[in-house]
């Protein structure tokens, strides 16, 4: 079967923001897209036909660290594959583990070799290689699988980011490799992304996009940022990377993150965004909505009867009123954690693909501009 396509629709006159299609085994995708977090093959409070039915995923994601640990290859192998395991017949992405490395510092030892690591669930000790993560991500089954990298703190100095870029540019020709080696395991086509690091130095990350753009993939992405650097300097490296990466394979910006971090993001050239925000926030009671932030906790919400977001056409949004859903969460109650969950993946999706109608009807900028002041808003 044919690798991954990505067919670019629009370019905005004003900005680099971008409509495009990626085309996989599994479906199509519009971009540019928003893809909930689904870390351990499930998206948090969520089933997978309110995915379907509610919030119009078109692409969720699965993490390599975590699946491996549980339920295990073996047991997704068995099954055929995330997609049967989960009952999710749309694309999916699996990260390859690096951030996982990255924020499980103190368990962990990186080597030439690839990465030991201590469980979090057992303290038992593995490795992660190139080759090794390869092959769990091609029985994990996903569409589209992330090349492994180590993904430097945010304070980190210009050596060690140097260094760290090296050993991803390293690793990932590995990857390739590997990749090249082994055959699709369910019948479909999985596609290999690589991905640019380099810190906040803008030779590095210029080193490290150019390096990533040689190599030819099917899509690329840009790791290492909203990892606690400031906003600014996010879009900076974003919109540098972008305006290396080709135009015609898609920008998939990892890890971010705000709504509008998303728009500023597409605004740069990007078509593909993940964060665990709009799940996690939400079950701490934030509710992203078209007219500004709402902490769902706060009293102010008590007598409030109007619904959560009435620009969301969905049986969530639409439906539920935002004094119900603050006695939930006062209450203590599961179904209030389930309706904010369902509600902000909804929103994001709603907000990306307003975004793409803009861009396809060249009034975008503007768009963005009203749409952030609005979305800032602590309501």
């Amino acid at each position: 079967m044919p690798p991954l396509t990505f067919q670019l629709e629009a370019v905005d006159a004003t900005s680099k923001a971008r409509a495009g299609k990626i085309t996989t085994d599994h479906g199509e995708i519009l971009t540019p897209i928003f893809m909930p977090v689904g870390t351990v093959g499930s998206v948090k409070a969520v089933t997978q036909q309110q995915l379907y039915n509610n919030i119009y995923a078109q692409i969720i994601l699965g993490n390599t660290y975590h699946l491996y640990l549980r339920p295990g290859i073996q047991v997704l192998e068995a099954a055929g594959g995330l997609h049967q395991f989960n009952g999710w017949h749309k694309p999916i992405l699996t990260d390859s583990g690096g951030y996982q490395v990255f924020s499980l510092a103190a368990n962990r030892k990186i080597k030439e070799e690839g990465v030991w690591f201590q469980s979090h669930i057992d303290g038992s000790k593995h490795l992660f290689s190139p080759e090794k993560v390869m092959d769990i991500e091609r029985s994990i089954g996903a569409d589209i699988i992330m090349a492994f990298d180590e993904c430097p703190p945010a304070n980190s100095d210009y050596n060690y980011v140097l260094k760290s870029m090296q050993l991803t540019h390293r690793w990932l020709d590995r990857c390739i490799s590997r990749f090249n080696e082994t055959d699709n395991q369910y019948g479909y086509t999985q596609n290999l992304f690589p991905i640019v690091q380099g810190g906040t130095f803008k030779d590095l990350r210029t080193e490290s996009a150019e390096y990533i753009a040689s190599k030819n993939a099917a899509g690329n992405a840009i790791g290492g940022l909203s990892v606690g650097e400031p906003e600014n300097k996010m879009y900076e490296f974003a919109e540098l990377c972008c305006d290396i990466l080709p135009k015609d394979k898609p920008r998939y910006l990892m890890g971010v993150g705000t709504p509008w971090n998303i728009l500023e993001g597409i605004a740069l050239g990007v078509d593909m965004f993940d964060c665990v925000m709009p799940t996690r926030n939400g079950r701490n009671g934030m509710l992203f909505t078209s007219n500004g932030v709402i902490n769902i906790k706060n009293k102010k919400w008590a007598t409030d009867f109007s619904v959560i977001d009435s620009t969301l056409q969905n049986e969530i949004s639409n439906y539920y009123s935002k004094a119900y859903l603050r006695h939930l969460f006062v209450s203590e109650e599961i179904l209030g954690l389930q309706i904010a969950s369902i509600h902000n993946l909804s929103f994001y999706l709603w907000l990306v693909a307003e975004a793409r109608k803009q861009i396809l009807a060249q009034t975008f900028s503007s768009w963005k501009k009203n749409m952030i002041e609005k979305l800032k808003q602590r309501l």
